[in-house]
């Protein structure tokens, strides 16, 4: 997805260069770190239905690969000659550390807050979405105007996409995700429907919830998932997957009009669909 975003919106604005293929590739060895990483911190044994990397080479080997994948992004992007793209990138990397210790921070928290949790997936997740788009408009040269734009889309594409995984956490099967059911609630992260639950359900659902939490049990998954039904929270964060999506949409619809700023619009529509 992400690199998809930055080729896509490259286009989108007439780019005729290559340094769109190299950045691509920078995003994706960011976003390959981020994933590697937070496998050790969770430490979880599979991703996407496989083995883990941790799992099968160990903590060490995965968090040095992890190392190197940044790095050797950073030298790729100094290829570029880009100061704007440097700073860009910089900071994107500097709120994704910042959320995974926020998400570090709230683990088995049963207090959390939307705001809290909004503002950690932002950084977490949609900030790399969102840089991704950003500098497909920098090395295009655009104006800031279309920048704010592109920067738009991707921030709220970024976070749509995040919130309708929280959602498939609950009601997708471990074929679809490649997980199973209940992992964000086993590795402690509370996730919008999960917040939304504690703070709608009455005093013995929120004390079932809170010690599911506190427990990592997985096992009362099916108890678990008909609370956050019964509290309308799956509907609640689908809403505002699709706020974030439209919003997304209409950032992009003040791109310039070709075949590849449709193809935004399918994207931003595809990022809700997973849940169908």
């Amino acid at each position: 997805m992400r690199p998809l975003i930055l080729l896509l919106c490259a286009k989108c604005c007439g780019y005729k260069g290559r340094k769109h293929i190299q950045l691509a590739a920078v995003i994706e060895f960011i976003h390959t770190a981020t994933l590697l990483h937070d496998d050790v911190v969770d430490a979880s044994g599979t991703r996407r239905g496989r083995p883990s990397a941790n799992h099968v080479w160990g903590n060490g080997a995965s968090i040095l690969v992890g190392d190197f994948l940044y790095s050797r992004a950073f030298e790729m992007m100094i290829e570029t000659d880009s100061m704007e793209v440097m700073r860009i990138m910089a900071s994107a990397t500097n709120a994704i550390a910042e959320g995974e210790v926020l998400q570090l921070i709230n683990s088995f928290s049963a207090g959390t807050t939307e705001d809290q949790y909004m503002d950690t997936i932002e950084r977490k997740t949609a900030k790399l979405f969102e840089s991704a788009a950003h500098i497909a408009g920098v090395i295009s040269d655009q104006k800031p105007e279309i920048n704010h734009c592109l920067a738009g889309y991707g921030l709220h594409l970024g976070t749509s996409f995040q919130l309708i995984d929280d959602i498939l956490d609950y009601i997708a099967d471990d074929t679809f995700m490649g997980k199973d059911l209940g992992d964000d609630l086993a590795e402690g992260k509370l996730t919008l429907p999960l917040i939304h639950a504690l703070e709608r359900a009455d005093s013995e659902h929120r004390q079932s919830l809170s010690d599911a939490i506190e427990n990592r049990d997985r096992k009362r998954i099916s108890e678990i998932l008909e609370i956050v039904k019964a509290a309308g929270s799956i509907d609640y964060t689908l809403e505002k997957a699709y706020s974030h999506t439209e919003t997304a949409r209409n950032y992009a619809g003040q791109l310039p009009p070709n075949k590849y700023r449709d193809a935004l619009m399918a994207l931003a529509e595809f990022s809700v669909a997973r849940n169908r």
